[in-house]
């Protein structure tokens, strides 16, 4: 099973600066760069400090510069945001730029704050379509000479300028929750994303099995590889590790409030949940962060990630964004690094 990064940079109060919160975040993927990491992924978000990622291209660019064995990777580029011709041709530069290192990850979307403005109408349901018809577009722009009548793009023949490093095109990956996008990422050649978010192994063993009938309905189709995206956070004393639960839920906890969407957003910051708000929502407790997600000693965190590999998963993804100081996040990433990651080399 390999390990890959999943990061953004991420902003809860006006003290810190989008230029320190960057620098960070370049230092931390250095050290998945020299540490073992197969890829780091980025993603793309609209308006938000909490998720700061307007445009993921730029920054695998820039990582390709200044990192040296790791792929790059989308996660995600949210499909109703792009037109196909563009995406095509911004993914086949990156891919040139990158030196054939990228990875392209497509999803549908999550959130309603940005559907709102940038959306041009669309809702979850016409998001999942339009990545359905996003993915065979943008790869019939890379094979050339391609005309496109669908649903909800139209244009004459065109050819994707440039065309991708990569032949025939960079591995592409869905993120994928209920059933039908599995089936629809393995039908069509996709690896598959899935994240349980602050659910427990239960969805993680759930995921897998709609991951494994999705490639038992296309016997036809090479299975794909599957990755799984958790938060994770590694101490050595009970005493980190329950500050790391409790960071973790304060962040799913403005996580939930930026999915609802009825919070007062000021600057790109929503306003923050109190003490007395985040203890009345049960599902993002510290206690179920701790026992939910991979939060724990090494060994702990070794234990499970090997049932992990048991189930099938070809590539866990060490999910570093938890509303925790750069300073935790790093010690984390570093115990992980030299604690966990030699329990699982060849």
């Amino acid at each position: 099973m390999k390990f890959s990064l999943f990061i953004h940079m991420e902003r809860l109060t006006p003290a810190q600066s989008h230029q320190q919160l960057y620098k960070e975040y370049i230092e931390l993927c250095k050290l998945a760069d020299r540490s073992g990491f197969s890829t780091i992924w980025t993603g793309e978000h609209h308006g938000m400090d909490f998720t700061i990622a307007p445009n993921p291209f730029t920054s695998l660019v820039d990582l390709a510069h200044q990192t040296k064995n790791v792929r790059l990777g989308t996660a995600t580029v949210v499909a109703p945001f792009w037109h196909p011709i563009k995406l095509a041709g911004e993914v086949a530069m990156t891919d040139l730029i990158t030196g054939g290192r990228l990875e392209v990850g497509i999803a549908r979307g999550a959130y309603s704050f940005e559907y709102e403005r940038i959306g041009e109408g669309v809702d979850a349901w016409n998001a999942g379509q339009k990545m359905r018809e996003m993915i065979p577009a943008i790869k019939g722009l890379w094979e050339g000479d391609y005309t496109h009548q669908g649903e909800f793009w139209q244009f004459p023949k065109t050819t994707s300028a440039p065309k991708p490093l990569q032949q025939p095109h960079p591995p592409i990956w869905v993120a994928a929750r209920d059933p039908n996008s599995h089936e629809f990422a393995v039908a069509n050649g996709c690896n598959v994303q899935v994240t349980p978010l602050w659910l427990d192994d239960a969805e993680v063993e759930s995921l897998m099995q709609r991951f494994n009938d999705a490639c038992d309905a296309a016997p036809e189709v090479p299975r794909p590889k599957i990755m799984v995206l958790r938060h994770t956070y590694i101490g050595e004393t009970e005493k980190q590790i329950q500050q790391g639960a409790k960071d973790l839920s304060r962040f799913y906890c403005h996580f939930g409030a930026w999915f609802k969407n009825e919070r007062p957003i000021e600057q790109g910051l929503i306003k923050p949940l109190s003490e007395e708000e985040m203890a009345k929502i049960e599902m993002y407790s510290p206690e179920n962060m701790r026992r939910n997600n991979v939060v724990g000693t090494p060994e702990e965190v070794i234990k499970r990630l090997k049932h992990y590999e048991s189930l099938g998963y070809d590539e866990y993804s060490f999910w570093i964004d938890s509303a925790m100081t750069y300073q935790q996040k790093r010690q984390s990433l570093e115990l992980f690094i030299d604690k966990v990651m030699p329990a699982f080399e060849p």
